[in-house]
């Protein structure tokens, strides 16, 4: 087909409508520049449950299968079990899967061995560079001698890989609804939670790439509704929902009130600085609450402050020798899981951490939970840059205000601070704030946004 490859390689991943954008033909092309591209003599690769995702993933395998390349096929899982899978074997893994995007969207979530990302500056470029100038001119030459395509079921081995980094042995019961939102949790969670002390109560765990129930995107409060209502009727412990490619969860508390990400970051922190002896940095991106910085510090880590975006977070995870980090995004990446990004170890920690003790959720967060948040609010906008910079006019120079621009625009006070991110891909700026107490957070937020919005 002829493709806009810049329509679909963005910074991270590949992602585009089928078949309008791209469809297997394309695939096959980027499963041969992903075998040149890495050089690897083997890869693996997993698919999750989108209607169009079998058929993209075998060609990929039978594009780099051409090129001499033995493929390893996990078939369906979770984006978190291909890493696994990448780590545990020691291979380059290619995911499709188009995370929480709409039914008619699919996308290759590439990493190198070792479950190490492929991005723009690490492989990607190369590979858009091949797959294009193959559009031109009619395909790779293929290899002397074909590889092999061979199937692999990892599932009972990541599962208990992830239980082997929680101790769950001495929790008590709960009672916990999971809302897989017709996404590869409902896959992955009845294998992972298998013999723990839990009633589950499970809500659209069939896999149904269309999406039936809602968008499988748990940080938009209409798609947690569902569950909120369902914990409350249940009188569960906690409720727990994933995102399409089950790489992000999301937590309610027994009155089925959001959990926030960095609350959660925060509790995980303190857990795993626990294991590694009160010792260890974790990185946590400049969005997320301050309560994350303070709770490392209380528990004897480092916190280290990086930009927004999971390229920088494995960047600075591997550079720093971080034992954790987390994104105001409820993306939690661990040391002991390659560096990568599990939903499914962060929602084992919470468990582990509310079983370990008698207290209700609500009260064990509130630890960790100590400003008030706007969210993250998106304002269209006609010139990011200046309006930036109408921003940075406004505050720069006031008594006690400090700015920085490490990602976007952070503007902080001794009791406030927010930050505007402008949009990689959408005429946006993101706008989140923080402050001591709501009256205040309100102030800062409409300020800020009167001057984005003009």
């Amino acid at each position: 087909m002829t493709a806009d490859l810049s329509q679909i390689v963005k910074a991270y991943d590949v992602r585009g409508v089928v078949p309008d954008q791209w469809d297997e033909s394309l695939a096959v092309l980027f499963g041969a520049a992903f075998a040149r591209v890495t050089g690897a003599r083997a890869i693996v690769t997993g698919h999750d449950m989108r209607p169009s995702s079998p058929g993209l993933s075998r060609a990929f395998a039978r594009g780099a299968a051409a090129q001499g390349v033995d493929v390893t096929e996990i078939g369906l899982c979770s984006t978190d079990q291909l890493y696994y899978a990448s780590g545990a074997l020691d291979l380059p893994g290619a995911m499709f899967t188009a995370s929480h995007n709409p039914a008619q969207y699919n996308g290759i979530k590439m990493c190198r061995a070792g479950a190490a990302p492929v991005g723009q500056d690490t492989g990607l470029a190369e590979i858009r560079e091949l797959v294009q100038s193959w559009v031109d001119s009619g395909g790779p030459a293929p290899a002397d001698t074909e590889g092999t395509i061979a199937q692999r079921d990892t599932l009972e081995d990541y599962a208990a890989h992830l239980r082997s980094l929680v101790d769950l042995a001495s929790i008590r019961p709960l009672k916990v609804v999971v809302d897989a939102g017709n996404g590869m949790g409902g896959h992955t969670v009845p294998t992972v939670f298998a013999g723990l002390p839990l009633t589950l109560v499970p809500m659209y765990f069939e896999l149904d790439g269309t999406f039936p129930n809602h968008e499988a995107n748990p940080l938009d409060p209409a798609n947690i509704v569902d569950l909120q209502k369902r914990v409350r009727e249940e009188g569960a412990d906690l409720g727990i929902a994933f995102d399409g490619d089950a790489d992000r969860c999301f937590v309610v508390d027994e009155h089925g009130d959001p959990v926030s990400p960095s609350a959660i970051t925060a509790l995980v922190a303190s857990r795993e600085l626990a294991k590694h002896g009160g010792k260890g940095v974790i990185i946590h991106n400049l969005i997320t609450s301050w309560s994350v910085p303070e709770v490392v510090k209380e528990n004897g880590g480092t916190p280290v402050r990086t930009r927004v975006g999971h390229s920088f977070i494995k960047a600075e995870m591997a550079r720093s020798g971080a034992i954790f980090g987390g994104e105001h995004s409820a993306h939690y990446y661990f040391k002991d899981f390659w560096n990568a990004d599990t939903g499914m170890l962060a929602a084992l920690h919470v468990l582990a951490a509310l079983g370990g003790q008698e207290g209700p959720l609500s009260a064990l967060v509130a630890q960790y939970d100590r400003y008030a948040g706007s969210g993250e609010i998106n304002s269209t906008v006609d010139d990011q840059t200046g309006r930036l910079a109408a921003i940075k006019a406004a505050y720069e120079g006031r008594e006690g205000i400090e700015l920085d621009e490490l990602d976007g625009l952070t503007i902080a006070a001794a009791d406030w601070w927010f930050n505007v991110r402008p949009s990689n891909t959408e005429p946006l700026l993101r706008l989140n704030a923080e402050a001591k107490d709501e009256t205040t957070m309100a102030k800062v937020r409409d300020e800020a946004l009167a001057i984005i919005r003009g």
